[in-house]
């Protein structure tokens, strides 16, 4: 079959790979969902951590650019939510961005609710003045899986994307984050029960999210992504937007990581199938069962990843680096 012409990026994986394993009794359990931002010389991961109870909140661990090998965990940065709440047993899937002086954190709650999928029924927001002391907007989530008129009775919600501004003709910031809707429901096909899509919702103030739309539909003929793809981590290149993103298909059975291009940041360009997996599980250790939750940071010139391993986090967080591509 001819090449469409679609390229990944060439990731170096670090030798000491995962870098920041399970550890302290916050994080015993696993580490997943990194977003990291840069501050001066040291890297910020939040990330999700499970205690021995299998309960998950928001974590901070903290490296310098120069070795993201040596990470300071300074655990929890707030509690989950009370009894019947929409974050009762886990807060995971941060995303981080400062909107109208303030810092906004994105989070994906867990109901108590036995309902797979569905049971991710809100995100809630917390915020902070430093990045390092966090309070929760409301106990309330700010945003729920509806407003899709494919999927009227949707409720899951999952966040992990990354936040974009988009400057407009009166001056003004619209801010577009890049999110999941989860819309499976519980069975034993894994295009049924692990069904979602990438998608979108853009506001002005970081609190009213309208305007959703579908940018990214898993794809039968992929069989790494034919039953999801989830939030698109997108960065701005010389010409045109990338995205990085991970992808659930009969393949290998669990996640994949994947790239994709687009010329308006709404459309987007996959290549042929096969030419957009770009780091699939590998080998008998951390990473051999399943590659997921990317996030991208550009670091002197080059593109760092950070992602996570077997068993949604299980494992650990590890890094690649590239070269950036157009």
């Amino acid at each position: 079959m001819k090449s469409s012409g679609f390229k990944c990026h060439q990731w170096e994986k670090h030798p000491a790979n995962p870098v920041l394993p399970p550890g302290g009794d916050f994080d015993v359990g696993c580490c997943m969902n990194p977003f990291v931002l840069r501050r001066g010389d040291e890297y910020w991961m939040y990330y999700a951590g499970a205690d021995k109870q299998g309960g998950r909140r928001i974590c901070l661990a903290i490296a310098p650019v120069s070795d993201v090998t040596k990470w300071r965990r300074l655990g929890p940065l707030f509690e989950r939510g009370g009894k019947n709440s929409f974050d009762e047993t886990w807060c995971v899937l941060p995303c981080v961005h400062r909107i109208g002086g303030r810092w906004h954190m994105y989070y994906t709650g867990r109901s108590s609710l036995n309902e797979g999928l569905q049971s991710f029924w809100g995100m809630g927001l917390a915020v902070s003045d430093d990045l390092m002391h966090w309070m929760k907007s409301s106990p309330d989530p700010i945003m729920t899986g509806n407003g899709f008129a494919e999927w009227p009775r949707n409720k899951g919600i999952a966040g992990g994307g990354r936040i974009l501004e988009i400057p407009q003709p009166d001056g003004t910031v619209l801010y577009r984050m890049h999110y999941t809707l989860p819309t499976g429901t519980t069975s034993k096909d894994l295009l049924v029960d692990q069904a979602k899509r990438a998608v979108i919702a853009h506001s002005k103030d970081g609190l009213t999210w309208t305007d959703k739309r579908v940018v990214l539909e898993s794809r039968l003929d992929a069989a790494y992504e034919n039953a999801a793809v989830i939030a698109l981590n997108v960065w701005k290149t010389s010409r045109r937007w990338r995205a990085i993103y991970a992808g659930i298909g009969s393949q290998f059975g669990s996640y994949s990581i994947c790239e994709a291009a687009s010329d308006d940041g709404l459309n987007w360009d996959r290549g042929l199938p096969g030419e957009n997996l770009s780091l699939p599980p590998s080998g008998n250790g951390w990473e051999g069962g399943m590659t997921e939750y990317p996030n991208v940071i550009e670091e002197n010139g080059r593109i760092r990843l950070f992602y996570c391993g077997n068993g949604y986090g299980n494992t650990g967080i590890g890094t690649a680096i590239a070269d950036p591509l157009d």
